[in-house]
């Protein structure tokens, strides 16, 4: 099968399986144990928090380890609110988040808080002057994407994070899909804090972090919590933070290279498939949009139908993130740009990766034209 669903997931590298190997065979010790086994995996602990600390160009002790990005930004949040809510019990976020954090301000809005959903325009970029108008005296936290998962819309982080700044309201950030793909200097992206996760970068699955800044406070979910200074209950999983780990340093020495292939990929595909079914629509700006991913529409053809038959052809699409995609629902970034209900419908992704070669986008173009002919 030939892989286009990177957004989705990416398969570990071969450095990422072995390091987990070594780690779960030399240092399988509990890292919060006194005796020397455990402290062995604890140095092996503590050596990745600083590894992802260098790549996101903050401290150490700002690394918070979990169980990948949707656990980040859950514990993130309610922690980050657990600490403020004091203060007041509005909140920001925008349409076009993932599911993980809109489920949590779901939630949220059950237990009393207060929502404004920041709509983008019909690029799905969020307007600078829509932040200023949502923000209120009891505004506590806002969290906004860095790259929409469907059309890799990039959000403006820096400005959003100044606005906010300026207004000390706590601001987070789903760095899911940026991260190892285009630099992320946090230090000079005005945010309080971040979710990031191993298996978007060919590390495992199940395991990922947050960058939590160490001058904003926070409280626990769960009272007298010990593990990760107290954000996280349970065992840390050492030998997946290793592998985690070693994907990162990969990531960081090819990145440059690697988004200069996938971009001219992107340019490639894109020339062919306008030139072989000149229906097809591109959503959002290429301007400001992460090239490996590509968010699609051919009018009158569903989604679902495209996907299914570039699977029965041996090739893996999608139709939006897979973390609601069993909801059988219209993808919600489109619905939050503007589109109707059957025009979300037809929305499908590509997404390219490390193993992506222009050899199998040329067979993917005559895989949707094959289809497209059906309807036109």
């Amino acid at each position: 099968m030939t892989y286009f669903d990177y957004a989705a997931t990416t398969p570990m590298s071969e450095k990422a399986i072995q390091a987990y190997q070594l780690c779960a065979t030399n240092f399988f010790g509990n890292p919060s144990s006194l005796h020397d086994v455990g402290s062995s995996a604890n140095n092996v602990l503590e050596q990745c928090r600083q590894k992802l600390a260098q790549a996101l160009h903050v401290e150490a002790e700002s690394i918070y380890f979990t169980s990948g990005g949707s656990e980040a930004t859950k514990l993130v949040i309610l922690s980050a609110i657990k600490a403020r809510m004091h203060r007041g019990k509005h909140l920001i976020t925008s349409e076009l988040e993932h599911s993980s954090v809109l489920n949590i301000f779901s939630l949220l809005e059950g237990e009393g808080f207060e929502v404004t959903y920041l709509k983008p325009d019909y690029n799905g970029e969020i307007d600078l002057l829509s932040l200023k108008a949502a923000i209120r005296h009891d505004t506590i936290l806002a969290s906004i994407q860095h790259v929409n998962s469907e059309i890799g819309v990039i959000q403006n982080i820096a400005e959003l994070g100044k606005i906010l700044d300026s207004h000390d309201i706590f601001f987070h950030s789903d760095c899911v899909q940026s991260f190892g793909k285009i630099p992320l200097h946090v230090d000079e992206l005005h945010v309080d804090a971040i979710s990031i996760s191993s298996h978007k970068i060919y590390g495992p699955k199940g395991c990922g972090a947050c960058y939590l800044s160490p001058k904003q406070t926070w409280k626990p979910i769960i009272p007298h919590t010990t593990h990760e200074h107290g954000l996280r209950p349970g065992t840390v999983d050492v030998p997946s933070i290793a592998a985690f780990a070693t994907a990162v340093e990969e990531r960081i020495e090819v990145m440059h290279d690697e988004f200069n292939k996938v971009e001219q990929l992107r340019e490639h595909f894109l020339t062919q498939l306008k030139k072989n079914v000149p229906q097809t629509v591109c959503e959002g700006n290429s301007l400001s949009q992460l090239p490996h991913i590509i968010g699609l529409r051919i009018p009158s053809i569903e989604g679902q139908y495209m996907m299914a038959e570039c699977n029965r052809k041996g090739i893996a699409i999608a139709t939006g993130s897979a973390c609601h995609i069993d909801m059988q629902s219209p993808s919600s970034t489109m619905t939050a740009i503007g589109h109707s209900k059957d025009e979300a419908k037809e929305f499908f992704r590509v997404t390219l990766g490390k193993h992506t070669i222009e050899a199998s986008i040329n067979h993917l173009v005559d895989i949707i034209k094959q289809v497209a002919k059906q309807f036109y």
